[in-house]
């Protein structure tokens, strides 16, 4: 594929420490994905509140991304982005607020996630009345379904296209839905719907068990494994540390050690954005060698760390995997 721009750019710029990480990691990505090779994208942060998707929706369209696990509010925070977005309010100056605006903030239902507030009434209350909905439903069902699978069920009903406020083409979670890739939410309780959820469930009007927990979660995780890395394998792009990494990627030695089940095939290629400190004794923050121990990824898995923001690290990864 001839590079556009954008990658010419980055190719001919970058070529020193993290910029040249940078591109080493773009170009073993690409070639992974050109030699037939599938792609398991882990994401932490507030990605999505960073709008993220106006690259990684284009990657999940274009089949360079076949799975995500993610941090729970980067699930719900694509959604609220996409019917609320007219109404966020952006705080250039966010470090100089006092503990009073901070205050004032709150009285005006606006949650700061650093520069960004999200507004409560029509964010979190507008989409809280269709999840309902959707609960209400599969309760009166008697099924079970994973977090991912609701807000899917949400998204196709078409009760939320009269609040769209972007471009859908820039929300990465309706292009995940469009492919009915899995998004793997290994810790939803962490999140506001799953706080709305909790409280109907204190209510008495519904079971926890009406949402598929985690481990459940990992049980999917494995068979999709086992069917998704014959061949060239399937590779981890992580964004940020956590549980949203950290989960999925045990899913090999867990085949491996704890079922004893032989020929598991390692990750095929992996890649961490962090600005996690090693030395503290972060997982978040472990060099890849690490992982070598944990029976995650072999001596010859290509292997990068990028040390430096993901905002503006993962677009510019994904510009390359993209040609932009």
């Amino acid at each position: 594929m001839n590079k556009g721009p954008i990658s010419q750019f980055i190719t001919h710029h970058y070529r020193h420490f993290n910029s040249a990480s940078l591109i080493d990691a773009a170009k073993a990505y690409d070639a992974h994905l050109n030699q037939g090779g599938k792609m398991m994208l882990a994401m932490a942060g507030a990605m999505s509140t960073a709008e993220l998707g106006l690259s990684l929706a284009e990657m999940i369209r274009q089949d360079k991304i076949q799975i995500v696990s993610c941090s729970a509010n980067n699930l719900e925070e694509d959604i609220m982005n996409l019917v609320a977005h007219t109404h966020y309010k952006r705080i250039p100056n966010y470090r100089d607020l006092t503990p009073e605006q901070e205050k004032e903030l709150l009285d005006s239902h606006m949650n700061r996630v650093t520069d960004t507030c999200i507004p409560e009434e029509e964010a979190f209350r507008r989409l809280e009345k269709h999840l309902i909905e959707v609960w209400d439903d599969v309760k009166a069902k008697g099924e079970r379904y994973f977090a991912w699978e609701f807000m899917y069920k949400m998204i196709r009903s078409g009760v939320l296209e009269q609040y769209y406020e972007i471009d859908p083409k820039d929300s990465w979670v309706l292009a995940a839905c469009e492919k009915n890739i899995p998004i793997l939410v290994p810790a939803w309780e962490d999140c506001t719907t799953a706080n709305i959820f909790a409280a109907h469930c204190i209510k008495g009007e519904y079971e926890p068990s009406l949402v598929k927990n985690g481990i459940e979660t990992m049980i999917f995780l494995t068979e999709w494994y086992r069917q998704n890395s014959g061949g060239k394998g399937v590779g981890f792009f992580q964004i940020g540390g956590g549980t949203a990494g950290d989960f999925p990627i045990c899913v090999v030695p867990m085949m491996a050690q704890d079922l004893e089940w032989e020929d598991v095939p390692l990750w095929a290629y992996f890649c961490q954005i962090s600005d996690s400190t090693t030395s503290y004794g972060s997982y978040s923050g472990a060099v890849p060698n690490e992982k070598i121990t944990w029976g995650k990824l072999d001596v010859n898995t290509p292997k990068f760390i990028i040390e430096s923001d993901a905002t503006i690290v993962a677009p510019l990864v994904f510009a390359y995997v993209l040609g932009w």
